[in-house]
């Protein structure tokens, strides 16, 4: 690479459009032979006035660039700097689109040569990175960036990011260069040009040192694994030794800050290290409401290590998020390991489909003629990430929108996959992570794979006793989701397409048995699936057509319309059409997976004679074969049976296509199946949240998981925060009532959320329960603020998921976030980032959510009260949970505004301001607010 030439360039304009707008500033610097040689920038005079939003984004005002050269004065020296050389920009169709305009404009002949994109290589070789903005690349490698948005301070940071990446490129093994090379000829960027002389130079002079860093095989390149030390001496470790250990260590303050700098004494997280080793010893299941602040993973870590090495059995520690997941392998368990007097194993175990599957992958790669860009994007990822990953789990990948549906070809499935005899079984990612589970003493693992292994007779999971299950406030929903079915149209369209991609392969694996299908067969089977296709068509869209129909439909949070059907009471011509439909479609694919196996169990009879390419071929095709198979059974459950302890709806996307349509079946009762197949199977289960308890009880959660026979022990320990100094709760007495006037009601928080985010300068979220009050107010705000003055990032809005939404937050100035139910909990924004949180509405479930609707009619059978016992309960955990998102450290300091009047005018409304008496409530009106509000943020 040292003879070639780079030059890194960046424009700041007065738009986005080369037509009609004008560049303002030019930073370029040449990079040559490793290292940064030349730079060039200057302010241009665009000979136009710069609008107020981009002298807000780059700080260059008309007075900067008024004595500027003109572009026509500036371009000379930056052609002589581009001649021979690589145009390299971060989005580079931006900058050059803007040049050849202005270049054509002046007379000079446009630019020809190569051009890189460092957006789309930042994408391809740093595979995990969160985000490919300039500036969070730029805090992710400690890269000065003192002045985003001025071209010479981006152009500068650019150049430094595509030194790494040529270097990154050059410590690559000769197989992954050479697959990569395959891959991108149909990359935006000249990617090819950059990889031949590496390639070539690696040709000529083989890199043992590089080599042998990596685990070559079936001409794919893969990190090595480090070989575990055998004859590990087994440390036997006391009861006893765990009180001495928690006496010393967490008395030992300053050793404790050396571990934790924010560490302080915790009395309930002591309290919770002895309730849980006292559950543990005595059999018993435990119920612990820990507070935010109180540490509460090392209160359960600690006691959980202990009793795993005193007495060879691992724990099961289970999470809802994947974020707590992370944070429990990468931050909690180290620190715990450097505290302990012993070593442990920890391992994290999670669903099969988060494993990549080395085998599919390697055949996907072998054809890439019908890749879009971003399935080839996605494969050169994956490429580079093998050389990287330890896990092979998809969440450490930061893969482009199209490259989840890639990801789906590629996932290790049960399926599909072809055990012991696969070539890759002995590096397979999901086998090391069942062994390593194998292993652990503690494994950290999810909900959802819980009951997974509870559904498939504890099949998964390595046999345990003991579990914490973390976050178990979603416990009961988790499993309601899990051991319940669903379907939709997308989905069986997706397996459709598999089965046809499967049938192309599978022709060239019957030609090598000798016996290829008859030719009435393949028209019979061609038949059956056209049919089937047709069916499904159909029955789709006069589901849809049912729903619109009934108009008894709600719309769900992600903007569906909802109905709740029962099977035995639906009438009228249409629904008996769909259910003959359904039948139908049940036949079909019934007959559809019988010709399917009998083409799997034939090749299965040739398979000795197959090589291991064509056998992985078969075990895809099986893979296709079984899930028509578990497709047609989900139909006959949704449509076909009818089970009175279920509820069934349906959900369509009103303004989308016609069969965009969802059918969902969920227990309305789990507390018999999670006790006599969870909690009766355990010896002790520890089940902790910040939020389990409702007026200081935990009856409600004892009830809805059935534990009532096991007689669990409770424990509450509060948190640690002075909540009485760190925050209010406000609620304006002027609010309209959403039930009498709801478009005053809407038009009057709007207005109060602007004055109130004058005040806090922004740093808000606010809480909704519905996506389309979401909608209005976001839009009323927009209309309402001054331009720019507030940066507003919406929920379903703005692209990106909840993640990116909360990163784009944290990064904002004056921004306000808009969220909806996922936003109430799991949200972690300390310090100043966050100082107001908004609470529109009381977070009540809707009364017409299917599965709210038919608890409450099982309660009533009961003889209970559904409002007491179920919705106010659900409504009042989580209206804690919302809570919880202010304060996250000893030195946050935030309000609460709740807008609804419920909370002041109704006896239950008390209920939820008793859930967090510690913050200091205040009545008043807007003005009242306002003055107080002023004076709290002044203090």
């Amino acid at each position: 690479m040292k003879e070639t030439r780079f030059v890194v360039v960046d424009i700041e304009t007065t738009g986005h459009s080369p037509q009609q707008d004008r560049i303002i500033q030019i930073g370029a610097v040449l990079v040559q032979d490793g290292e940064i040689i030349e730079r060039f920038t200057s302010f241009v005079n665009p000979q136009m006035n710069i609008p107020p939003f981009i002298e807000s984004l780059t700080g260059i005002s008309d007075e900067m660039v008024a004595l500027a050269p003109t572009l026509e004065q500036v371009i000379p020296e930056l052609l002589h700097m581009l001649e021979g050389s690589y145009f390299v920009a971060h989005n580079v169709q931006f900058d050059l689109s803007f040049l050849q305009a202005q270049l054509d404009e002046v007379g000079y002949h446009p630019f020809k040569g190569p051009i890189l994109d460092t957006v789309e290589l930042s994408r391809l070789l740093l595979p995990n990175e969160e985000s490919y903005k300039l500036q969070q690349l730029a805090e992710s490698f400690n890269f000065q960036h003192d002045r985003p948005h001025q071209a010479d301070s981006d152009a500068e940071v650019t150049a430094l990011l595509l030194l790494k990446m040529i270097h990154k490129l050059e410590g690559l093994p000769l197989v992954t260069l050479q697959k990569l090379k395959e891959i991108t000829t149909r990359l935006k960027s000249d990617f090819n040009t950059l990889l031949e002389p590496i390639i070539s130079k690696r040709l000529t002079s083989y890199n043992e040192e590089v080599e042998q860093d990596f685990d070559i095989y079936r001409q794919l390149a893969i990190r090595k694994k480090t070989v575990e030390a055998n004859g590990e001496e087994e440390v036997l470790i006391t009861q006893s030794q765990l009180k001495d250990f928690v006496e010393d260590t967490f008395t030992n303050l300053s050793e404790m800050k050396k571990k934790f700098p924010n560490y302080a004494v915790r009395t309930g997280q002591l309290e919770m290290i002895e309730a849980v080793s006292d559950a543990y010893e005595s059999r018993s299941h435990l119920l612990v409401e820990a507070g935010t602040g109180t540490g509460k993973s090392l209160g359960y870590l600690i006691p959980s290590v202990f009793y795993a090495k005193t007495y060879g059995r691992r724990v099961v520690v289970s999470t809802h998020t994947i974020l707590l997941q992370q944070q429990l392998i990468d931050s909690d368990i180290p620190a715990l390991k450097s505290m302990l007097p012993f070593t442990f194993k920890a391992a994290l175990l999670k669903g099969r489909s988060h494993y990549l599957c080395l085998r599919k992958f390697e055949q996907r790669l072998q054809n890439h003629l019908d890749d879009n860009y971003d399935t080839l994007l996605s494969k050169g990822q994956i490429l580079i990430w093998l050389t990287e990953t330890t896990t092979g789990d998809v969440e450490e990948l930061n893969l482009p929108s199209g490259g989840r549906s890639f990801w789906l070809e590629i996932q290790s499935e049960p399926n599909s996959c072809s055990g012991p005899q696969c070539p890759w079984f002995s590096r397979c990612f999901y086998q090391h992570a069942k062994k390593m589970a194998q292993k652990a003493d503690i494994i950290i693992t999810n909900h959802a794979l819980l009951f997974t292994d509870v559904a498939q007779n504890h099949s998964i999971i390595p046999s345990y006793s003991q579990a914490v299950i973390d976050e178990a406030h979603h416990f009961e929903d988790v499993a309601s989701n899990h051991l319940g079915v669903s379907i939709d149209f997308h989905q069986m369209a997706f397996l459709f397409n598999r089965l046809a991609n499967s049938k192309q392969a599978i022709s060239s694996v019957f030609g090598k048995c000798g016996q290829v299908p008859a030719a009435d067969e393949k028209q019979s089977l061609e038949m059956k699936i056209e049919t089937c296709k047709f069916e499904i068509d159909e029955l789709f869209r006069m589901l849809h057509s049912y729903v619109i129909k009934m108009k008894k439909s709600s719309s769900t949070e992600v903007g569906r319309l909802s109905y709740r059907y029962c099977a035995p009471n639906e009438h009228g011509s249409l629904w008996q059409s769909i259910l003959e439909c359904g039948l139908r479609v049940y036949t079909f694919l019934k007959e559809l997976n019988r010709q399917l196996e009998y083409y799997v169990q034939h090749l299965n009879d040739n398979v000795d004679d197959l090589s291991w390419e064509d056998r992985g071929t078969i075990a895809d095709f099986q893979g296709v074969t079984n899930d028509f198979e578990e497709t047609k059974q989900i139909i006959e459950q949704l449509l076909l049976e009818y089970d009175p302890n279920a509820v069934y709806w349906i959900e369509i996307e009103e303004k989308g296509a016609k069969n965009a349509t969802y059918l969902f079946k969920k227990q309305v009762q789990l507390k018999e199946t999670l006790a006599d197949e969870f909690f009766a199977k355990k010896d002790s289960v520890i089940l902790t949240s910040a939020t389990l308890s409702v007026k200081e009880s935990f009856s409600y959660f004892i009830e809805r998981l059935g534990l009532e026979d096991f007689g669990p022990k409770s424990l509450i320990i509060p948190s640690p925060f002075d909540y009485r100094s760190q925050s209010k709760l406000y609620i304006p007495t002027d609010t309209f009532s959403i039930n009498e006037e709801p478009e005053l009601f809407v038009s009057d928080i709007a207005e109060k959320i602007i004055k109130i985010a004058h005040v806090t300068k922004g740093r808000m979220l606010i809480l909704f329960t519905s996506f389309k009050m979401l909608k209005q107010t976001y839009q009323i705000i927009k209309e309402r603020m001054g331009e720019d003055e507030f940066y507003l990032i919406g929920q379903g809005i703005n692209s990106g998921s909840r993640t990116k939404l909360i990163k784009t937050f944290k990064q904002s100035d004056q921004a306000i976030l808009f969220g909806t139910s996922s936003f109430w909990e799991g949200i972690d924004i300390p310090g100043e980032d966050l100082s107001c949180l908004v609470i529109i509405r009381l977070p009540f479930s809707p009364p017409d959510d299917p599965v709210l609707q038919a608890r409450s009619e099982h309660m009533k059978l009961e003889g209970k009260n559904p409002f007491m016992n179920l919705a106010l309960p659900q409504a009042i955990i989580r209206f804690k949970q919302g809570v919880g998102r202010l304060i996250r450290s000893e030195g946050d300091r935030g309000v609460i505004v709740v807008m609804d009047q419920r909370v002041n005018s109704t006896r239950y409304g008390k209920m939820f301001l008793l859930s967090v008496e510690d913050v200091p409530v205040l009545k008043v009106n807007t003005n009242e607010l306002l003055t107080d509000l002023k004076d709290w943020y002044q203090s």
